[in-house]
């Protein structure tokens, strides 16, 4: 029950990491959903997550990060 009171006011404060789909992850990015999809096949890439054996989605914040180690390297 406290975990659920955690992620309705995580919601309400708007500080849940929202979860994109490839086309908004590559819009994000300013590449192309192809792009995307040849990063995830050759394990490069921003992080994602693979649910339903299927879809793909990306963390906000793993694009974040995925700028931010582009920039440095």
């Amino acid at each position: 029950m406290q975990k659920d009171c955690a992620m309705h006011s995580q919601i309400q404060s708007g500080s849940v990491d929202p979860l994109l789909t490839t086309k908004e992850a590559a819009q994000f990015l300013n590449v192309s959903t192809y792009t995307l999809e040849k990063w995830r096949y050759q394990g490069r890439g921003p992080r994602y997550i693979r649910y339903l054996n299927k879809a793909i989605r990306y963390r906000r914040s793993a694009l974040h990060a995925f700028v931010v180690e582009g920039e440095n390297g």
